[in-house]
């Protein structure tokens, strides 16, 4: 992927608001900061039965921890615990290990992290909530 391909929806998702909300309805809240770098994020999920039915974020830090907030609730919304958990551990595999992890079509957008490797003291940015949902995601099985 091209540098500029990834900033464009790296700012696409950075950008976006559909997915940026405190969810008062939520089944579950969790918190997550990286204090290295002052990021902090709530996301809040909401269950119906085993899936996730909506899944929303607050919270402030860099561009590369907002994009990968609103990214994280576009492809885990809709899925089971057990399905996001496994694409929670492929994401986090794409972005920790030198082998090649591939997404659907639909998921696409997760590839454009793979710039942040360039980047090792901003993978943690990426990271934060997707450990943040999996920590969450894990207490409730």
């Amino acid at each position: 992927m091209s540098d500029s391909l990834y900033r464009e929806i790296l700012l696409d998702h950075y950008k976006s608001t559909k997915h940026r909300f405190e969810n008062l309805e939520a089944t579950s809240k969790e918190e997550g900061k990286n204090p290295l770098c002052g990021d902090t994020i709530t996301v809040y999920t909401q269950m119906d039965g085993d899936k996730i039915s909506k899944i929303s974020y607050t919270g402030h830090g860099c561009s590369i921890s907002m994009a990968s907030s609103s990214m994280m609730c576009e492809s885990l919304e809709g899925c089971t615990i057990d399905e996001a958990i496994e694409r929670i551990g492929r994401f986090k595999k794409m972005l920790l290990t030198d082998e090649e992890v591939e997404f659907s079509d639909d998921l696409s957008d997760l590839e454009a992290m793979t710039g942040v490797k360039k980047y090792p003291v901003r993978i943690k940015c990426a990271l934060l909530v997707w450990n943040t949902v999996e920590q969450q995601l894990k207490g409730m099985r």
